[in-house]
């Protein structure tokens, strides 16, 4: 049977199957990954009162992962650098499959669902010179299709946008793909690029300013303004910002913050997200043990001090954090409220459903 039957037959099958949604799965607000106590491995659903809604046990730690807008299913992506992602029905548990980066590449931790579905992307890197890629993978077939180039070394997150684009946050970072030590801090060069729905480089944001800032993680307001957290490379103690806001429009603004402020996060946002009504925007560092929330123009607002704190996601008015003690906690104008604690450790980060 030709390739093209085969995607064809199962296109049909995928089509002609009841569809399974995330009702199914216990309707989870979220997802993240976490250490369990008997140091094993998993993917938790939770509900918004932070409950848990299923656990799918997974063969090692995860990093993050994308949702299916409308199955109930999810991709998980290994530590990077990772050399496998798994495909998960979280209604059943089952593995639908396990993906793997072709020769000379590896995951770089993170993924996105495109074209209403049909396609995953996932963040790589050529292990020889840290050149990035976006990997493209059919989700009828799991079979792999083509990839771009993301205009930069070392991508992280890279962020699906509602006008078809895809965000990439290239850190600028070479690195040895067998112990990850970093190979070129003096001559980095990070980057938020926006690529075309066919790949081509529609935008590409650099700070010569600050080359050693490097960017990591993204989150989108409802306006198209981007978030970026930021991952200082440079000389210890330096005053620097670690949350960049990108208008729809082009325009960046560097969040300002106290110096104390600023030096708390020990150089290092670990997750980024914006409040859901969009009127506030926050930002970790499981170094520094701490949460800081800033205004839609990037001023600073307060900061909230938690050990381990990373995983970030919005509430209607407010955020739920994650933090390696298993603590969720909410931060709302109310104040910081525990929402649940589980006996696992929650790793970097929080998926919205």
């Amino acid at each position: 049977m030709t390739t093209r039957r085969v995607f064809l037959s199962a296109l049909a099958a995928v089509t002609a199957a009841p569809a399974i949604g995330w009702a199914d799965a216990g309707a989870p607000t979220w997802l993240a990954c976490a250490r369990d106590a008997d140091d094993g491995f998993a993917l938790y659903g939770l509900r918004g009162d932070g409950s848990l809604a299923f656990r799918v046990p997974m063969p090692a730690r995860g990093h993050a992962g994308a949702r299916h807008p409308d199955r109930a299913e999810a991709v998980v992506m290994a530590r990077r650098p990772g050399t496998y992602a798994l495909v998960l029905d979280c209604a059943t548990g089952r593995g639908l499959a396990r993906l793997n980066p072709p020769a000379g590449l590896h995951f770089n931790g993170h993924a996105a669902y495109l074209a209403g579905g049909t396609v995953l992307a996932t963040a790589e890197q050529r292990a020889d010179d840290s050149i990035g890629l976006v990997g493209l993978w059919d989700t009828a077939t799991w079979v792999r299709i083509g990839a771009w180039q993301t205009g930069g070394l070392g991508p992280h997150e890279i962020l699906a946008l509602p006008d078809g684009n895809l965000a990439v946050a290239n850190g600028g970072i070479a690195t040895d793909p067998t112990d990850r030590r970093k190979l070129n801090l003096d001559t980095m060069r990070p980057s938020l690029a926006i690529l075309g729905p066919d790949g081509d480089l529609r935008d590409l944001v650099e700070w010569p300013e600050m080359a050693q800032n490097s960017i990591r993680h993204l989150a989108l307001r409802a306006d198209g303004t981007l978030a970026l957290a930021l991952q200082w490379e440079g000389p210890p103690g330096e005053v620097v910002p670690l949350l960049a806001l990108r208008a729809r429009d082009g325009r960046v603004t560097l969040a300002d913050a106290p110096d104390p402020e600023v030096l708390a996060m020990q150089g290092y946002a670990g997750s980024v997200a914006w409040s859901g009504d969009g009127a506030q925007v926050a930002i970790t560092s499981p170094k520094g043990g701490r949460v800081q929330l800033y205004g839609a123009d990037g001023a600073f607002l307060a900061a909230q001090a938690r050990p381990d704190v990373c995983g970030l996601a919005p509430l209607p008015m407010g955020f739920v954090a994650s933090c390696g003690s298993g603590l969720l906690l909410s931060l709302t104008d109310a104040g910081p409220q525990a929402l649940a604690r589980h006996p696992v450790a929650w790793d970097n980060h929080m998926v919205t459903v």
